[in-house]
Formats: structure tokens, C-alpha cells, sequence
């Protein structure tokens, strides 16, 4: 057990009682950081923190799909940089209404409300933008912004911040502890050379994202499809004969742009099929039972929220929240333990369509909201398999087939259904490179952020004198 022994003149300061504040791990932080002689509260950085806007100065039913002026929610800021896979965004006319909260290149933005403490920097790709109320931006042109995003994300950034949370059912970090935060301060060239790190990193990832547009293109290129654009007709008809084919009553599902789609690839010269031919499995197993975190050989349990853009989320069998299986319940379901390249959808909720590909040597099966689909790897790159489901034609023809009013899902039986076209091999190798060299792009990208994280670490555990 972990225990602290606090004396009275340390309460003095914090102005707290609790004892989370006071935890050995924080304290061993604290006295290590403040061992360094170049160390100065935040706001005496000149600059400025902005609050967000209360959440009834915008009601999120009015996002609008059509413009341009993004909203950045409370869960898009991660660390080091925003989340791009799900943006939303405003009306011009609230956009300016609420200009004072807009973003500008080199802010630094923090969560505040509910994931605490993820720290994110913006830059021109981001905007025009404005942030919610479960953040607070921090504005200076006084500090490397990439420097202090790197200790903000260190160990010490990180664990000074969680000490910082107040309240029980949801916790926050106001205002005041921001301000009175420590920031290590090394020389200018010392700031600068871990800066470069978190820019290269950004490179890197930006070449990543350039991959998976390059695969895409490539795609709808070869089926001719380069300008394609959904049709979106007001008002259509349906014969009974069609309505009774498809044993389905709903007019979303009869919409002509499906139908534009499904023609265009069953038209395609090289011929297509469904995707219950070119593969080996398509389904998922009941609900998994909990298995105790700390049982020999567990196997992991993947959900929706550890699904990325195109590969699982990065070492996310080290989730806190992470969910085990028994195995007594995998011996029963050897089909469902994931292998290289099995494909994984997203198949109950809002983001149905969305697809990974498993590329992980951990021991995982899938939870009952996703579809773990099985490429015959001799007939079908399982990578473009990948690209085409994740297009917009593949989310289209998955969520085609979803049901449900207040939950939306897609059973794996409609998915065996959908047309796949057969492109040449040729082709179905070169959409992979592309997806494999992203993979190795954002790899890398990683990989400097780890790399700058750990030089600010390493310079305040050495006490580094300036």
C-alpha cells in the first residue's frame, strides 16, 4: 500500500485537503521538478487562457454539415493533436456571434471537462474554429508552443495536471490551476530541439493521412469513380415488386443514390461480387464474459472506441479500462480470436461502416458491437477490402442496410451482401503499399512524439542547469 505523510505547513500552500493531491506519486513528481532552476508558473508566461463559451450559448442540434467553421468538442482534443475523424461544425452566423472563442495557429488547447488534461496544439489545418466550454486555450507568442505541448504531455505535465482535478461525479481543472501550474523552461536551443521533434512528427502524420487519401483516389479511379458525386433526389418512387425483393418499407433504404452505386460496381468490366464470396467468415460472437484483468494468458477485448482511422488505436491493450474474455469462452469461439488482417466494422451506433484492419500480435477478441470480417487473402488484398469499405461508397453501402430508430446497427447477414468489385491484383497491391507506408508514416510519427516526451523528462530528472 501507498501512503503519504503530509506535515501541516504543506497544506498550506494548495489550499487542499484531499488526499488524492497528495499522492506519492505526486509529490515525487513535485519535488523533482522543482529541483530545477529554470521553473516558473504559467501565467507568468505572457500570454492569455481563454475559457470556452457555456454550452447554452450553442445548442449542438444546430451543427451544420455545410460549412466551414469548425466546432472542437471536449473529445476531440487528444494529446499533442486534434481528432480529425469525426468533426462537426457551425453555422457562419453562430461562428461569428461567438468570434472572441476562435482559434488561432500555435493556440494550445486543454481538456478540462471529462478526459482531463489532454493537451493539443492548432494549426492552419484546423480552421476556421471556434472551442467548447470542456476546454481552455492558451495564447502566447512568447513560448515555442511545440516545446510546451511536449512537457505538457510528459509524465510531469501529465501527472502535475491530475493532481490539479477537483470534483467527485465529474471531475475538472479550473482556471486557477492552470495558472499555478510549473513549466520547466530549458535554454531557448533546448526548447527548440525538442519543438523539432513534435514538427516532424506532425510531418510525418500529415504524409500518413496524404497515404490513405492516395489509396482511396487510386480506388475510385480504377472503377471511375474519380468525380463521383451523391446524388441527393428529394423525392423518389418505388414499385411494390422492389418492396417486397428486399423485405424492407423504409424509404431511406430505396434512396437512388444506393442504387447509382450498386449499378456503377455491378456494371464494373472486371466483374464483382458479394462479400460473402471472398470471404471466410463475416460475424461476431455473443457478448463476451468479463475475465479478471490480472488472469494468465487473457485475451483482450476490443470495442468501438478502440477503432482509429485505419488501424487500431496504438497499444490499446494498455487501456486503464481495458475488458478481458474468459478462456473457456474463446476455446468455444476459435473463430473470433483476431488474426493479421481480419477486418474490423463498426456495426451498432453512430460511426457504422467505419473499419479497421488488425495488425497486432495481442491476443483479442471483438465485442458484440463490431463485425470482424475475414478476407479468402488468395482471391482479395484484405488492405483494399479495407480502402473499399472505408470509402465513402463503403460506408454508403454498409449503413444502407442498418436498421433500428434510436440505435442504429447492421446485421452481419446484410453485410454479406454488399457488391464488391473485383479490380486486378495489380491494382489491389498498390491501394495496400499505400496503406502500409501511412501505417509506417504515423509509426514513426509516434515514435517522435515518445522521443520528445522523453527529452523534457530526461532534462528535468538530471536537474538540467541553464
Amino acid at each position: 500500500m501507498d501512503f503519504s505523510i503530509i506535515q501541516k505547513s504543506q497544506l498550506e500552500g494548495p489550499n487542499r485537503l484531499d488526499a488524492e493531491y497528495f499522492q506519492p506519486q505526486y509529490l515525487e513528481l513535485e519535488k523533482n521538478i522543482l529541483q530545477t532552476d529554470t521553473l516558473i508558473k504559467w501565467e507568468e508566461i505572457d500570454g492569455k487562457f481563454i475559457t470556452g463559451p457555456f454550452g447554452s450559448e450553442f445548442n449542438v442540434e444546430n451543427y451544420d454539415e455545410n460549412s466551414q467553421h469548425r466546432y472542437v468538442r471536449g473529445k476531440d482534443v487528444k494529446p499533442f493533436f486534434l481528432s480529425t475523424d469525426d468533426n462537426v461544425y457551425i453555422p457562419e452566423k453562430d461562428f461569428v456571434r461567438l468570434k472572441k472563442y476562435s482559434l488561432e495557429e500555435d493556440d494550445i488547447l486543454i481538456s478540462v471537462v471529462g478526459t482531463l488534461g489532454n493537451a493539443t496544439v492548432i494549426d492552419s489545418s484546423n480552421l476556421p474554429a471556434i472551442f467548447s466550454s470542456k476546454s481552455t486555450t492558451f495564447r502566447s507568442r512568447n513560448i515555442n508552443a511545440y516545446y510546451l505541448l511536449a512537457y505538457l504531455n510528459s509524465k510531469y505535465g501529465q501527472g502535475l495536471l491530475l493532481r490539479c482535478s477537483r470534483g467527485q461525479v465529474q471531475t475538472g481543472l479550473n482556471i486557477v490551476d492552470l495558472k499555478t501550474l510549473p513549466i520547466y523552461l530549458p535554454s531557448t536551443e533546448k526548447q527548440d530541439a525538442v519543438a523539432s521533434l513534435v514538427k516532424k512528427s506532425y510531418d510525418l502524420l500529415g504524409q500518413s493521412k496524404f497515404r490513405y487519401v492516395e489509396a482511396e483516389d487510386l480506388l475510385f479511379e480504377e472503377l471511375g469513380l474519380k468525380d463521383f458525386e451523391v446524388p441527393e433526389d428529394l423525392t423518389w418512387v418505388v414499385g411494390y415488386s422492389e418492396v417486397e425483393k428486399e423485405n424492407r418499407v423504409d424509404a431511406e433504404y430505396f434512396q437512388p443514390k444506393y442504387e447509382k452505386i450498386v449499378s456503377t460496381i455491378k456494371s464494373y468490366s472486371k466483374g464483382w461480387d458479394f462479400l460473402k464470396n471472398l470471404t471466410t467468415l463475416i460475424g461476431h460472437p455473443s457478448n463476451p464474459p468479463y475475465a479478471r484483468a490480472d488472469s494468465i494468458d487473457k485475451t483482450f477485448i476490443i470495442t468501438q472506441k478502440h477503432l482509429s482511422d485505419y488501424f487500431p488505436l496504438d497499444n490499446f491493450w494498455e487501456d486503464k479500462k481495458a475488458l478481458y474474455t474468459t478462456n473457456d469462452f474463446i476455446n468455444k469461439n476459435k473463430e473470433f480470436l483476431l488474426r493479421e488482417n481480419d477486418i474490423l466494422l463498426y456495426s451498432v451506433g453512430a460511426y457504422i461502416g467505419k473499419t479497421n484492419i488488425y495488425n497486432s500480435n495481442t491476443k483479442a477478441t471483438i465485442g458484440s458491437f463490431l463485425t470482424l470480417v475475414r478476407a479468402k487473402q488468395d482471391i482479395i488484398n484484405p488492405f483494399y477490402l479495407l480502402v473499399f469499405l472505408n470509402s465513402e461508397i463503403g460506408h454508403l453501402l454498409t449503413r444502407r442496410n442498418s436498421k433500428g430508430l434510436a440505435q442504429q446497427y447492421i446485421y452481419p447477414y446484410d453485410t454479406k451482401n454488399i457488391p464488391v468489385p473485383k479490380i486486378d491484383n495489380g491494382v489491389q497491391e498498390e491501394i495496400g503499399k499505400f496503406i502500409k507506408k501511412g501505417y509506417e508514416a504515423r509509426k514513426k510519427s509516434k515514435e517522435l512524439l515518445e522521443e520528445a516526451k522523453r527529452k523534457v523528462e530526461e532534462m528535468i530528472d538530471k536537474g538540467s542547469k541553464n
